[in-house]
């Protein structure tokens, strides 16, 4: 079932009509009768506000709703999920075949993954970098040790171009590897290859971004919702031409190189449907309110129709 969701999603994001802003054929949410209890959401860091945000509207419209959230990283997710600790497991990857097995292990059925925003996972540079762009090659000579995708080593702006910054160092900002976010770099932006230990790994996603803002010469890698003033996030290009925007609409037409879904994985036995109060807040994230709520902490939306194959999953 992972894997059909997600490739699923996959086959929608690469074919979609790209819409502006939210999709209106969302189903607007409305509150029921009988919500109560308490919610742990323990997992990734990119989701961290976007979860926040959602649990502070839904508390307003449940006042005896508790929900408590922990972001360290995505790799905290599973255990969570496998020792009761949490009811959502929010991740910025999909579950690794691994950590699906040690979940079927105890539960002989596998967690169910609910995608919830669509994320352009974004190269920043400092606002005052003039970079116009870089290739997939380009970025894996910066990051990477292994540079599996055949470039020559990048360590100083000079090389490729940038004459104002010819003899600063590319100084290099990432994600410690707890994070769903340095996975997914790793797997496709380095093509699986070894990250250098010049990164400097930071423990959440505002610290890269604050980092590469700091200083003229620095480039890191973070979720497009943590995008600030001080930063720009760069056009990039899987064979060095026809640069792409980290936009919505790239995402959804699969031509920006490094977008992905984000999830909610849950533990649902697919004997019964997931319990009331966990099936209220995720349909209220995947609710036009919910997907209002994505936009305006700079992630994109959902269009309607995974969402609702998402929550059909939930039943």
């Amino acid at each position: 079932m992972v894997k059909k969701l997600g490739l699923y999603v996959g086959a929608l994001l690469a074919c979609t009509i790209a819409q502006a802003g939210v999709d209106e054929n969302l189903p607007v949410y409305k509150p029921v009768s009988g919500v109560s209890g308490k919610l742990n959401s323990i997992g990734s860091d990119t989701l961290n506000n976007l979860m926040t945000l959602w649990a502070e509207s839904f508390q307003k419209m449940y006042p005896n709703v508790k929900i408590q959230i922990e972001g360290k990283g995505s790799s905290t997710a599973p255990p969570a999920l496998i020792e009761g600790t949490s009811q959502l497991g929010p991740m910025s990857r999909e579950m690794k075949s691994k950590e699906i097995d040690k979940f079927e292990s105890k539960f002989n059925y596998k967690p169910t993954p609910i995608g919830v925003a669509i994320d352009a996972l974004a190269v920043f540079v400092n606002k005052d970098n003039p970079v116009a762009g870089l290739s997939l090659t380009q970025v894996d000579a910066m990051f990477s040790s292994t540079r599996k995708r055949g470039g020559s080593e990048i360590t100083k702006w000079g090389q490729i171009g940038i004459d104002s910054l010819k003899d600063s160092d590319v100084s290099l900002y990432g994600r410690n590897s707890a994070s769903g976010t340095y996975g997914f770099f790793g797997k496709v932006a380095l093509a699986k290859g070894d990250y250098k230990k010049t990164v400097k790994e930071q423990p959440g996603s505002s610290a890269v971004v604050a980092g590469v803002g700091e200083n003229i010469g620095a480039i890191g890698y973070s979720g497009i919702g943590y995008k600030t003033a001080s930063v720009r996030a760069l056009p990039l290009s899987k064979e060095g031409k026809d640069f792409k925007e980290p936009t919505a609409k790239n995402c959804l037409n699969g031509t920006y190189p490094l977008s992905r879904v984000l999830f909610v994985y849950i533990n649902k036995s697919p004997e019964k449907p997931v319990d009331k109060l966990t099936y209220e807040f995720l349909r209220f994230v995947l609710s036009k309110q919910g997907q209002e709520i994505v936009e305006k902490d700079g992630y994109y939306p959902l269009p309607a129709a995974p969402a609702a194959k998402y929550l059909e999953g939930l039943k």
